[in-house]
């Protein structure tokens, strides 16, 4: 095994981060190992939840309320019978996934932000915009709701 000649710089790990940190907050990604794949769209959401997806009956959406699909990050609202909307589960502060559909609204647990259930829009921050909305259909009694 060879050593470097000395006239080569050793990379320290203090150069090292600072050069990461750097990258990252110029909004460049990096992938790292066990952390998924640097193909997924800025939002950090995998190519595959570009197309319909199916959550089943629409019978699971309550009139009036609605039903947060964690896995898939998607909150569907019945605002009046057979109107269905669905949006991005992601709260547009800090990225947490809301957990409830509650008296009209949509809640998120980490610092209270609340979204109407007829359009995403904010009622009470600190979140700065209304979750994005999602196209959604009835098919077969189905939910079929396309991310954006």
């Amino acid at each position: 095994m060879s050593e470097a000649p000395e006239s080569s710089p050793a990379t320290s790990r203090r150069t090292l981060l600072c050069g990461a940190a750097a990258v990252l907050a110029a909004g460049g990604t990096m992938a790292v190992a066990g952390c998924g794949s640097t193909t997924s769209g800025s939002s950090g959401e995998s190519s595959a939840t570009k197309g319909p997806v199916d959550l089943g009956p629409a019978s699971a959406v309550p009139e009036g309320g609605g039903k947060v699909f964690r896995e898939q990050k998607i909150v569907v609202t019945q605002p009046t019978a057979g109107q269905y909307k669905a949006f991005s589960a992601k709260c547009t502060h800090a990225g947490c996934v809301v957990d409830q559909v509650k008296d009209q609204q949509i809640q998120c647990p980490c610092h209270g932000s609340r979204f109407a259930v007829a359009d995403g829009a904010v009622q009470d921050g600190p979140a700065p915009s209304p979750l994005p909305a999602y196209t959604v259909t009835v098919e077969g009694g189905n939910l079929k709701v396309t991310p954006s």
